[in-house]
């Protein structure tokens, strides 16, 4: 407790803008909180399915299965679904469908770091207003009389780098998570359309063994041989 309260009283030293610069580091730590949490839950993915997707020729019954054991706010069980639901249709409307839901994902997914982005470019210029009203105290003891205060100078410049310092220190942490989470949602998105290909790819097969299955029937018809040739 005394650790938190002598650095209460150096950020103190900061003047005023020490406190819409706390504001927007509890900002960003609540957003880089709430991602976290959001990611882990929508973004988990069992190594069976993934095995199951990749067989050249599974079973849209197991497929069912296997997304019913997904919690139902899991991005690949919302992509997978989409696609499964729509199987009976032609390949370029399934393809479709799963790319506007691809689109509501990735907006779910982005949701909240355009405020990461704000905080790493608003962070350092509002400690660096703090450097500049500081630097203007410290000048302003300087020139009100011949003979200088130590102590009124020296606040001075401790405001000027107590608010730079904290600026910079709120961006960088704003910026390592605005990455790190950008680029998993980029990775994310990728192996969805990779895995959501596989999907597709076997709609297309079972459509193709439908219409050989179709000409197979036409031909064995009585009557059809001379029509089918």
């Amino acid at each position: 407790m005394q650790e938190l309260a002598g650095a209460w009283e150096a950020l103190k030293f900061g003047g005023p803008m020490v406190y819409p610069l706390l504001f927007l580091g509890a900002l960003a730590v609540t957003i880089i909180l709430d991602r976290a949490v959001s990611y882990r839950r929508t973004l988990r993915l069992s190594r069976s399915l993934v095995e199951l997707v990749e067989t050249y020729d599974f079973s849209w019954s197991e497929l069912e299965q296997h997304l019913k054991a997904v919690a139902a706010a899991n991005a690949y069980r919302r992509f997978f679904q989409v696609i499964a639901d729509s199987r009976e249709k032609p390949a370029w409307w399934v393809e479709s469908r799963a790319g506007d839901e691809a689109g509501s994902i990735e907006k779910a997914l982005g949701r909240g770091l355009w405020v990461l982005e704000t905080v790493v470019t608003a962070a350092p210029l509002m400690g660096l207003l703090g450097t500049i009203t500081g630097m203007m105290q410290s000048f302003k003891v300087i020139g009100a009389s011949s003979l200088v205060a130590p102590t009124q100078v020296t606040a001075g410049v401790a405001q000027a780098l107590i608010a730079t310092a904290l600026g910079l220190l709120i961006a960088i942490l704003a910026l390592f998570g605005f990455n790190f989470f950008s680029r998993t949602q980029s990775q994310a998105l990728d192996y969805m359309e990779r895995l959501g290909s596989r999907l597709i790819d076997h709609i297309r097969l079972d459509q193709e063994n439908r219409g050989v299955e179709a000409n197979v029937r036409i031909t064995a018809l009585p009557g059809k041989e001379g029509r089918a040739r």
